[in-house]
């Protein structure tokens, strides 16, 4: 019989911090809710504000250009910036396999630059260390129709999907039956379970009767939405009472004024719907577990990768002319696919392809600024749910202690009771740049005494109560997080000791971890 710990890792895509019922949001989600209720959620776990990266950071215990994927999934010739998992790392699931657990991956995986099933698999799942994988390698994808579906190293071609296939669920009750499977086959060993969904990403693809159930629920307006949020986060004790609301988008109108409010209204109905689909996957997964004798013994931990997204899709400028629309490719059954954010054209179904843009972003992440790309809290500020009967006792608590991605691999190394390896496969191994959150668990501090973001030019360093931040190409803004954590009240010339100070930690960790001037990485993208 295992004693061991399970653990399953669940990361959602392009979610805000707020989003969730038990952190505050309008989203139905009574799985999450039941696990937050009979666990823990932190109130200052940090991702690093953008997909590839986060899930390089989190799956190796390590800063993302420490693992090749400092950007995006292209080689830009600079050794933190190559898009693709380098061997100076490990993840979590190759020191959890060598340590005899059993390990499973369902979802996107997202950090290798080579996605041909025909190309190089060396930085594809079960080449670094999951026994079966499912789900695409790549990154956004048709809910009915992905790219890259595959099985382990074979691709699934689309002809081959069963009827009423949707990416969400399959993701779900894949994991599911890696658990039941593994428990029946080797019920002595432990396991561990990377669940990777791609919600809420766009494109805004939910089903009719998940759509419905948010018929009218966002017609207040983002502005008012903003408010109640802010309100119930207080009320939960999510939010500190003196954190002010940050002002609505300043490219966006009051919800007085805005146009197209139906259309508006549905792209965030869609948007809940979707998060709504995966709740229920995670319900499944729950039932899977207790279902197994597993739910008591297993870790359960649930993120999301950055802050909600505030990308609008633009309509291509070329394509099949139809109705007086561009369409850019077709459903599983043959119809045209509109890509772009019209508001002529309701989203949600499989022949359109739409986000929901700044105005809702700003709703999912209130009540901080910025969004995914950007370090400021609204982009990089992330729910953390962990759950774990054996250990954790004291449900529904909250846990304020910052922490960050690299600290996921160094809590399941504690658990586990697993090392981490100075050298994989005749390799050396970067040091562990995590530390573990079992001790938060007691209500203790885990001693992480300084945090670091950089993306794309944007930079940040946290240390106590001072964060210092900057959007590319702007200058340093420096934040009292204790009394200001929405970033209203820039003291940068008010404390220049403490802006040098940081400054100087931030240039050191650069050096260290690979990072370069975002100036030269464009300059090496576009040769």
């Amino acid at each position: 019989m295992n004693t061991k710990p399970n653990i399953v890792l669940i990361l959602n895509d392009d979610m805000g911090y707020s989003d969730l019922g038990c952190y505050g949001g309008e989203v139905r989600t009574p799985n999450l809710d039941r696990l937050a209720g009979g666990g823990l959620r932190f109130t200052q776990f940090y991702n690093t504000a953008r997909c590839c990266p986060s899930r390089a950071s989190m799956l190796t215990g390590l800063h993302p250009h420490q693992t090749g994927v400092g950007h995006m999934m292209t080689d830009d010739d600079l050794d933190g910036y190559r898009g693709d998992l380098n061997r100076r790392c490990v993840t979590i699931a190759e020191v959890l396999q060598s340590a005899g657990y059993g390990t499973y991956m369902s979802g996107k995986w997202h950090i290798s630059r080579h996605t041909d099933p025909d190309g190089p698999k060396h930085s594809w799942p079960c080449q670094r260390g999951f026994d079966h994988y499912y789900g695409i390698i790549t990154g956004a994808a048709n809910y009915w129709k992905p790219n890259t579906l595959t099985r382990d190293n074979t691709a699934i071609p689309h002809d081959e999907l069963p009827e009423g296939f949707f990416l969400t669920d399959s993701i779900s009750d894949e994991a599911s039956t890696f658990i039941r499977n593994h428990v029946e086959e080797t019920p002595e060993k432990p396991f561990f379970t990377y669940v990777a969904y791609t919600v809420p990403h766009w494109p805004l693809h939910a089903h009719e009767e998940d759509i419905a159930r948010y018929k009218g629920r966002f017609e207040a307006g983002w502005d008012a939405l903003r408010e109640a949020r802010l309100q119930r986060m207080r009320e939960m004790g999510i939010l500190d009472e003196c954190w002010a609301l940050s002002d609505r988008d300043p490219t966006q109108p009051p919800w007085e004024e805005a146009e197209h409010k139906e259309w508006n209204q549905r792209r965030m109905e869609v948007y809940a719907a979707q998060i709504d689909r995966m709740d229920g996957g995670i319900g499944r997964i729950v039932s899977a577990l207790e279902g197994t004798g597993q739910l008591d013994n297993t870790l359960i931990l649930f993120l999301a990768d950055n802050g909600g997204c505030a990308e609008e899709i633009q309509i291509p400028a070329r394509g099949v002319e139809a109705d007086g629309l561009i369409a850019t490719a077709t459903t599983h059954d043959g119809m045209l696919v509109y890509r772009g954010n019209d508001p002529t054209r309701m989203p949600g179904p499989e022949t359109t392809y739409q986000s929901y843009g700044v105005p809702w972003a700003n709703l999912s992440n209130t009540p901080f600024r910025e969004y995914k790309h950007w370090v400021h809290e609204g982009g990089i500020a992330t729910p953390l749910i962990v759950h774990w009967p054996d250990r954790i006792q004291t449900g529904g608590e909250l846990r304020h202690q910052p922490g960050q991605l690299p600290d996921i691999m160094a809590t399941c190394l504690e658990v586990s009771g697993a090392e981490y390896p100075e050298e994989y496969n005749d390799t050396p191994s970067y040091p562990l740049e995590g530390t573990s959150l079992v001790p938060i668990f007691d209500g203790e501090d885990n001693q992480k005494a300084v945090l670091y973001w950089e993306h794309e030019g944007n930079k940040a360093v946290r240390r106590g109560k001072w964060k210092l931040v900057c959007k590319y190409p702007g200058s340093w803004e420096l934040y009292d997080i204790e009394t200001d954590r929405t970033e209203l009240n820039d003291l940068s010339e008010a404390q220049p000791e403490v802006v040098e100070e940081l400054s100087r930690l931030h240039q050191a960790w650069a050096d260290r971890c690979f990072v370069r001037p975002w100036d030269e990485v464009l300059e090496k993208k576009s040769r």
